[in-house]
């Protein structure tokens, strides 16, 4: 019998930039330690940006440093150190306003060295900016909720789960579709956190608790996928896989699904996860409900 367990770990410290493999992560109630603090967004009008409407995003690297800061880069571009922004309490931290989806969330400015960088970049007139406090900013989704939950700079929820069964049955679906030159897909185009192998594929649908070594999650619900599926990771190419052939086979109203959101349950809501809250590559995953 084979037991599945956690293959792989990805943080992206910059949303929609490329991620960075780890061998291990701490678990705040949250997220990753570092996963999702830092957003691009339009510099008039504070509203997000990512891979959904600057695909060049994908070829930014982001490195996180001691501290919290960030190294940057980008073809064509001068590697760029951002050092953590200070906090809100202090004069240089003040908060401003800026759009994530349709909610209103509280950040601190990276500075015009990064501002000026990333502009370069892509184009357009954008800022960097940093989520200081993810326990005081980001209320979750109030449908999904216990107890005042927060999340970090991520679409939803605090962790990303794919299975490496789903992604090869997903592939074998492309190979019989109508751009089976687009495929196999690599996992990257999901931007998960956390991989599980050793599963049957879609077995994630049917879960709603789960241990990971020692940390236990709720399986809240699937992840709709938006076209940044659809964006090479490496080129920044978009196709139309796969969103072609989760329409035909993924398809839940209006929604293309793959991989489940998580949240932790670490004991209490506190600010920091408290010693042992930590995912290992190679960590059993148990299925609990």
């Amino acid at each position: 019998m084979v037991i599945p367990a956690l293959s792989a770990i990805h943080v992206y410290p910059v949303k929609s930039a490329s991620g960075v493999a780890a061998r291990e992560a701490v678990v705040e109630p949250w997220g990753l330690v570092g996963d999702r603090r830092w957003m691009v967004v339009e510099a008039t009008g504070g509203r997000y940006v990512t891979q959904r409407q600057q695909a060049s995003l994908a070829l930014v690297s982001a490195e996180p440093l001691p501290g919290g800061g960030l190294r940057l880069g980008a073809p064509g571009r001068e590697p760029l150190t951002v050092p953590a922004p200070p906090g809100p309490g202090d004069d240089a931290g003040a908060l401003s306003t800026v759009w994530l989806h349709r909610e209103a969330v509280e950040v601190v400015s990276a500075g015009a060295a990064a501002d000026a960088w990333f502009s370069g970049f892509l184009g357009s007139a954008v800022r960097l900016v940093h989520l200081d406090d993810p326990a005081l900013r980001r209320p979750l989704n109030a449908e999904y909720a216990r107890g005042g939950e927060t999340v970090s700079l991520a679409d939803e929820f605090p962790l990303l789960l794919t299975t490496t069964a789903s992604l090869d049955a997903l592939n074998s679906l492309i190979a019989q579709g109508d751009h089976p030159d687009e495929g196999p897909l690599p996992m990257n185009r999901f931007r998960p956190n956390v991989v599980v192998e050793g599963t049957a594929p879609w077995a994630e649908d049917d879960w709603r608790r789960i241990r990971i070594g020692e940390v236990v999650f709720r399986v809240t619900k699937p992840c709709a996928r938006c076209v940044i599926t659809t964006t090479d990771q490496e080129t920044a190419e978009r196709g139309k896989e796969p969103l072609r052939t989760l329409a035909r086979h993924r398809r839940a109203g209006d929604q293309l699904l793959f991989g489940q959101n998580l949240v932790p349950e670490l004991s209490g809501a506190s600010r920091e996860a408290g010693p042992g809250a930590r995912l290992r590559v190679g960590d059993p995953v148990e299925i609990l409900d």
